[in-house]
């Protein structure tokens, strides 16, 4: 075993090969990830808002913040609502509406990489601490893939959209939202 620094100060160590775990094509557990596939993931790569392992997060918060955020800013601006006007409160004393956009939304789209860091390593811990069983890794590889195959759907996502923007936006408007105009 050596020990050492790296730039960033941090020690590393590496085990010489024979210390490793051993493992068998058998014992392999497939590739799991919540995040890294879908149609969104998808739409993330190919505007450059994310890299193969959800690298480049400030980026993505800082693109999604700015499409959500700044139009309402300037639809207020535009209406004459931004700090005063016709209405009750003014969009820049919306303390709601700041508070869901600006910290909520960022956190939720750093979350998905703390699920992905977190979830990730999961399928193969089970594989190889010998929770599923050598011969039971045929049906754990068709669950995981089962996993993965909705994960990747687009008729689930189009979906939870539908769910989102119906029954969401009912329960928001009766149960949770205030009454006065903002």
């Amino acid at each position: 075993m050596t020990k050492r620094s790296s730039p960033a100060g941090r020690y590393e160590v590496t085990l010489p090969p024979d210390a490793r775990m051993p493992t068998t094509p058998a014992q392999t557990a497939p590739d799991f990830s919540f995040v890294l596939g879908g149609p969104l993931f998808q739409l993330y790569r190919r505007a450059h808002l994310s890299g193969d392992a959800l690298e480049l997060l400030r980026r993505r918060v800082l693109v999604i913040m700015l499409f959500t955020w700044l139009p309402l800013l300037l639809f207020a601006l535009v209406e004459g609502h931004a700090l005063s006007g016709a209405i009750k409160i003014p969009f820049l004393h919306d303390i709601e509406a700041h508070v869901r956009f600006l910290i909520a939304l960022p956190v939720l789209i750093a979350a998905e990489l703390v699920v992905h860091i977190r979830i990730s390593p999961v399928a193969r811990r089970f594989v190889e601490r010998h929770i599923v069983i050598d011969e039971d890794l045929p049906k754990f590889g068709a669950a995981v893939n089962s996993v993965l195959r909705v994960r990747n759907s687009v008729a689930v996502e189009i979906a939870l959209l539908v769910v989102v923007y119906t029954l969401g936006l009912w329960i928001w408007r009766d149960q949770v939202a205030l009454g006065t105009a903002t």
